[in-house]
């Protein structure tokens, strides 16, 4: 929409722009055709756009092919879109972005994020929308131009900061160009800026605790001008050694540790000792024949090697509100590595019976004790790897505390999500899960 069609909108609709909702509309239609263009919009895409206004660029997404969910808070806006954009590939949503469940875009097989972040609240949106993982493949934002430099900046300059690493640990940051603030109306007190963020592949960093990392880096920048050595001083009581480790002087400061060096840190803090394949290659399961009678024994890798029917315990958990926690199987898992799985899931070890097994893998890959009940038995086949798999499930409201070597990660989901997820990204799941599942939902009616 160019400038006389944007006031004639507004004069429609009796609206005037709410500055404390940070409502600036963009007026330069070159400008919006090469903002959509810089998310690379396809057919196919779902694509999320958060506060679209009166439609500058919602107009050209549509056009460009893709299905549109936007995401506006002042109603009246809301009122304008739907009398204005009538199309099946438009879904707006009368919502206040920062209570968007972005779970729910785990069951979109292809999703992009769009959006004129308001200045006030785009930190909070953005550490919302991206926090990992993350079901979004690619994400544009206009931003201030303070926090698109911030996003993006370099170690030793005065935008680097604590949000600048928690954004870059999972996502690469491109800086694409400045905006004038003459573009938009009404004009805006600073300039902003356009930034592309995509996800990072996973080999292309170290192995580390996020929760740590993330706890370092806040200690490390609460105060700026104090050297690291003060500031982490309970973490690190050995710090000339790590100083040593990273390569840096004893006396530097946050802003001088680049993000492989702060990774590098966490790990001396909290080093990851991932249980390999070799580790567990001995283990000794019981070996069972097609009536889940128990005739011999092998090792894991035997049995694995060998496609030999042995047996497994797969627990779903859920909290009050009815949500299943998922975990994201560890990268060093010898089967089905970094696919989500049930909330916990091993195999029955010689000498153990089902319930036993299912007690003992909720205490080691969750750190939780709480009572489960059997659900049902589901035979040994290609889906399950062979396994003869009883599905138990149970309810528990506290802590999770997974071990980052067995897990990646983890998280609870509603039940309607998780299905349609499936359907989406089938590929995103351990096959005895999925499996699991559908079992799990013809018990409970669903």
């Amino acid at each position: 929409m160019n400038l006389s069609e944007i006031t004639a909108a507004l004069r429609e609709i009796h609206v005037s722009p709410v500055k404390s909702l940070g409502q600036n509309f963009l007026h330069d239609q070159n400008l919006a055709r090469w903002i959509v263009e810089q998310g690379q919009i396809g057919t196919g895409d779902f694509v999320v756009e958060i506060g679209p206004g009166l439609g500058a660029l919602t107009e050209i997404i549509i056009a460009k092919g893709a299905t549109v969910l936007a995401v506006e808070k002042d109603a009246r806006l809301v009122e304008f879109l739907a009398s204005h954009y009538q199309t099946d590939r438009l879904e707006i949503r009368h919502e206040d972005a920062m209570k968007f469940d972005v779970r729910t875009l785990f069951a979109r097989p292809k999703v992009k994020l769009l959006g004129n972040l308001p200045y006030y609240v785009a930190s909070q949106l953005l550490l919302r929308f991206l926090q990992w993982p993350s079901p979004i493949s690619l994400s544009l934002f206009m931003l201030q131009k303070e926090m698109a430099r911030r996003l993006s900046a370099t170690p030793r300059s005065k935008d680097y900061g604590s949000l600048t690493l928690q954004i870059q640990l999972h996502y690469q940051v491109e800086y694409l160009r400045s905006v004038r603030a003459s573009v938009f109306i009404p004009r805006p007190d600073v300039d902003s800026a356009i930034v592309r963020i995509t996800p990072r592949a996973k080999e292309e960093l170290p192995a580390r605790d996020d929760a740590m990392f993330s706890d370092l880096v806040r200690s490390g920048f609460s105060q700026r001008r104090k050297q690291l050595r003060n500031l982490l001083e309970s973490r690190v009581p050995d710090w000339a050694g790590a100083a040593r480790h990273l390569g840096v002087d004893e006396k530097v400061r946050a802003e001088e540790l680049d993000l492989e060096q702060w990774i590098a840190l966490t790990n001396l803090v909290s080093p990851i000792r991932p249980s390999t394949a070799e580790n567990s290659r001995h283990e000794v399961f019981p070996v069972v024949d097609a009536e889940d009678n128990v005739i011999s024994a092998a090792t894991r890798a035997e049995v694995h090697g060998n496609n030999l029917r042995h047996r497994a315990v797969h627990i779903l958990i859920f909290n009050a509100a009815g949500e299943l926690f998922l975990q994201k199987r560890s990268e060093w898992k010898d089967r089905h590595p970094l696919l989500w799985d049930s909330s916990a899931a091993g195999h029955v070890e010689a000498g153990e019976e089902y319930d036993t097994t299912a007690a003992r893998e909720l205490v080691e890959e969750l750190g939780i004790n709480t009572p489960v009940r059997r659900i049902a038995k589901l035979a040994a086949s290609d889906r399950t790897g062979h396994e003869f798999i009883w599905v138990y499930a149970g309810t528990w409201d506290g802590p999770v505390n997974f071990d980052r070597s067995e897990i990646e990660a983890g998280g609870y989901f509603p039940p309607e999500t998780v299905t349609e997820w499936i359907k989406a990204r089938p590929g995103d799941f351990a096959p005895g899960f999925v499996e699991c599942w559908k079992v799990y939902l013809k018990g409970s009616g669903a």
